[in-house]
């Protein structure tokens, strides 16, 4: 085995944990908590999360049993089914990432009609509608036989053999309607959300800028500490949405644009796309599993005080029954003791 092989076995292996184990504890989240499932966007996160566990549980163990064996792993049938899955899962996680920005900037820019455009009616059938979509093109490959084992990317994917040649430019049209349907929709959608979301931060900033300096102004014997830190405090709050908007758009871009952008050139019946690096995409594909759960929920402080409520809950009951426990072993030996005695 050499060393690129090795690290990306274990590559997989790390995202596929911590993809797993994330969206689990979103899912969790949204068991113990009432006041996350009476948020509408909680039911995107929900179709988010899904999505990620099912890529989790089906997609990379087999693409980490690709690399390992070389070879198709799981036969014929199998790889069809994994295939399947992957179209469907990949195309779903996205939608539902352009649904929670749409969501984000109708809460932003409409506040206050944000309860008439986003009901939770109008959330399960935009959830509906990235089935549906997911489904079209998933039984779409199934039906013209494109799903198979890659060795470029080690995995069970969307892929045209050399025996189906002559498909090539059904193929290749196929291609780029999934990508740009997917990819390329979802990432005009986020990218016009999000930006309109940031100019109303920044004028909101603005307005919160224009009060603070006028305060402070006012304020004549304050003392200097006190100023530097509202100012400072001012420009965390401009840096604040900025940094939050490159994360979304970032990850986004970072994540599937390497894959995206490669499948697209290895149509090009000249271009070989070498495995040690389709392989690498393919892993930073799925890397954005595991910081979905973290980019969307998990560093926002309501996910993270039901989080550590549900710890402590969890660790309280096993100190009451380690104490319980130790309490009866005690009893007990005290017992035997007293009855050594007498005996």
């Amino acid at each position: 085995m050499s060393i690129p092989e090795f690290l990306l076995e274990v590559s997989i292996v790390i995202i596929a944990v911590v993809s797993l184990l994330t969206n689990l504890s979103v899912l969790l989240c949204f068991v113990q908590s009432s006041d996350l499932r009476a948020h509408v966007p909680g039911i995107f996160m929900i179709n988010l999360s899904l999505s990620n566990i099912l890529l989790s549980i089906i997609n990379m163990p087999a693409t980490f049993l690709g690399v390992v064996s070389g070879a198709n792993p799981l036969g014929d049938l199998f790889c069809h089914v994994v295939s399947f899955a992957e179209t469907f899962i990949t195309s779903n996680a996205m939608l539902s990432m352009a649904a929670l920005s749409m969501d984000r900037w109708i809460a932003v820019v409409f506040p206050l009609r944000y309860s008439s455009k986003m009901r939770y009616r109008d959330a399960f059938l935009i959830v509906a509608y990235s089935w549906l979509h997911s489904l079209i093109f998933s039984l779409t490959q199934l039906m013209m036989d494109w799903g198979g084992y890659s060795y470029t990317y080690a995995s069970c994917t969307v892929h045209l053999d050399s025996e189906q040649a002559s498909q090539l430019g059904i193929y290749a049209t196929f291609t780029a309607l999934f990508h740009g349907s997917s990819f390329a929709l979802c990432l005009l959608v986020l990218c016009f959300a999000y930006l309109k979301v940031l100019r109303v931060a920044k004028s909101h900033c603005k307005r919160i800028d224009v009060i603070t300096v006028q305060t402070l102004l006012l304020l004549v014997d304050i003392h200097p500490s006190v100023k530097e830190r509202c100012l400072a405090q001012r420009k965390k709050r401009k840096q604040r949405a900025t940094k939050k908007i490159c994360i979304f758009i970032g990850s986004f871009i970072l994540c599937f644009s390497p894959y995206v952008i490669t499948r697209l050139v290895e149509l090009l019946p000249s271009v070989r796309i070498p495995r040690y690096w389709g392989i690498a995409t393919k892993c930073l594909f799925y890397a954005k599993a595991s910081s979905d759960p973290f980019v969307y929920c998990l560093l926002r402080q309501q996910y993270r005080k039901v989080l550590v409520s549900i710890i402590s809950r969890v660790v309280g009951k096993d100190h009451y029954f380690l104490s319980v426990t130790s309490a009866s072993s005690t009893f007990d030996t005290t017992d035997d003791s007293c009855l050594a005695r007498i005996t």
